[in-house]
């Protein structure tokens, strides 16, 4: 039984979740009062939920008193997956490697493509995501390998919605975007150039298991290297059967859960500067 809401058929445990979503979309800390008008529930009752939530630790105060995500929160969301990352994160070591490029692993989140895990190359590139970060699906080459070998109704729904333009070269026409997928279900890779930001090219190879597709194994470097890349599909498609034969039973999708930040390659610091 649901406990006592203002908002029918909103349970307690809908209104903590909407707490902590508000720190899935934004890191920012915030107060009391903005936690209050960013969710719709009364002050009040944010005050008892917040409460319990840094009682429990999922949320902590910073040194303004305002709320952020709590440590406690972060070790758990570690647990979840951590077989399938282990397993993952030597082999994109080995892919690193290989190419010396950047190098990364995604899933499909709801309409966006979720980097799970990245190791940096040397090389600078204009990066556009980080690790535990989306970006639109249709924008990335890791993005369109997950939608060209989605169900067709999952792949229509995005599709149909209206697509972002993250530089003036991305592709966002419909029909295009659907010819284009089937090009890249047939040669079972996707590239793109200067799509999500202007300097950078980036190529990707799926992942299967079960016979669906699960992740997307993804390498980015430079636009001046774009002639070249389709040179390291047989090393991504190489690990990317790897992944497939070593996670056994797990599922995949449970690499949805955090990463840590940076893999030895270069600086993990890297991406802000670059």
């Amino acid at each position: 039984m649901a406990g006592r809401t203002s908002q029918p058929g909103q349970s307690v445990t809908g209104r903590v979740l909407m707490i902590l979503e508000l720190f899935e979309r934004s890191l920012a800390a915030r107060s009391l009062s903005e936690i209050s008008t960013e969710t719709g529930l009364p002050l009040s009752t944010t005050h008892r939920l917040v409460g319990e939530l840094e009682s429990w630790g999922a949320l902590q105060r910073d040194a303004n008193g305002r709320y952020q995500i709590g440590l406690r929160l972060w070790e758990l969301g570690q647990h979840a997956g951590r077989q399938v990352r282990e397993i993952a994160r030597p082999l994109l070591q080995d892919l690193f490697t290989l190419t010396q490029e950047t190098v990364h692993i995604a899933v499909r989140e709801r309409a966006e493509a979720l980097y799970i895990d990245r190791v940096y190359g040397t090389r600078r590139v204009p990066q556009a995501s980080r690790v535990g970060g989306r970006l639109p699906l249709h924008a990335t080459a890791v993005g369109k390998v997950l939608l060209a070998f989605e169900e067709p109704w999952v792949r229509e729904a995005i599709i149909s919605r209206p697509l972002e333009s993250r530089t003036p070269l991305t592709h966002v026409d419909p029909d295009a975007l659907r010819a284009e997928l089937a090009v890249v279900r047939t040669r079972s890779f996707a590239t793109t150039v200067d799509e999500t930001r202007i300097g950078a090219t980036s190529i990707a190879v799926p992942v299967f298991q079960n016979g669906l597709v699960g992740a997307a194994l993804g390498l980015v470097t430079t636009t001046d290297a774009a002639t070249s890349i389709e040179r390291h599909l047989p090393a991504l498609r190489g690990i990317a059967r790897r992944i497939e034969a070593s996670v056994g039973h797990f599922p995949l999708q449970s690499l949805r859960q955090p990463a840590s930040t940076g893999r030895k390659g270069s600086d993990p610091e890297a991406e802000t500067r670059r």
